[in-house]
């Protein structure tokens, strides 16, 4: 941020009285800018025992494999953000099931919400933002070619519930190190 958007001075970076980190300020108006992290809303759609996935046709991570979801919208509610990307990714209807997983992504400032939902019937395509579209058994799965860890930790959580018939919310931070590998952290599922 170089611009106070309330009256367009420059903005410096400094602690705020009563504050415990770097903020952007205006020198002028005094104004704080305060930023926050963002949501994403996603699904993971079921139809019998596979899962709807999408074929990304957007940087980044274009041509890899996906569950819908992407940021949500003000004013939206995070299952109406899950539905309207699963319709905007797959042209999918689905009905959402439960909230699945809470991940938190503290290096790019993201939490991901995702939930079990169920293809609503077999009207599917590739919306703008995908180049395919398609349903895949736990051994379809494209594992090498997922596009982000928050869909991995989500499809091995998923398959692992459905193979032990069970119904957990799956929560946990994905921490990245210093050589770029993403790894799960926290208590992981909560009952």
């Amino acid at each position: 941020m170089n611009y106070c958007s309330l009256c367009g001075s420059q903005v410096v970076q400094r602690i705020p009285p009563d504050d415990d980190r770097l903020r952007y300020v205006c020198d002028s108006c005094n104004a704080i800018h305060y930023q926050n992290p963002k949501i994403v809303a996603g699904c993971i759609p079921v139809w019998q025992d596979k899962v709807l996935l999408c074929k990304r046709a957007i940087e980044p991570r274009y041509g890899y494999w996906t569950l819908p979801a992407g940021f949500m919208e003000l004013g939206e509610t995070s299952q109406a953000a899950a539905l309207r990307e699963t319709f905007e990714e797959a042209n999918a209807r689905v009905e959402i099931v439960n909230l699945f997983a809470v991940f938190n992504l503290p290096h790019v400032n993201q939490v991901y919400l995702m939930f079990n939902s169920n293809l609503m019937d077999l009207n599917f395509s590739a919306g703008a933002e995908s180049q395919e579209v398609g349903l895949f058994s736990r051994d379809e799965i494209p594992w090498e070619q997922l596009a982000f860890t928050t869909i991995r930790y989500s499809l091995e959580f998923f398959f692992e519930d459905q193979k032990n018939n069970s119904h957990r919310l799956h929560t946990g931070d994905i921490i990245r190190n210093n050589t770029g590998h993403e790894f799960l952290t926290g208590p992981e599922t909560r009952y």
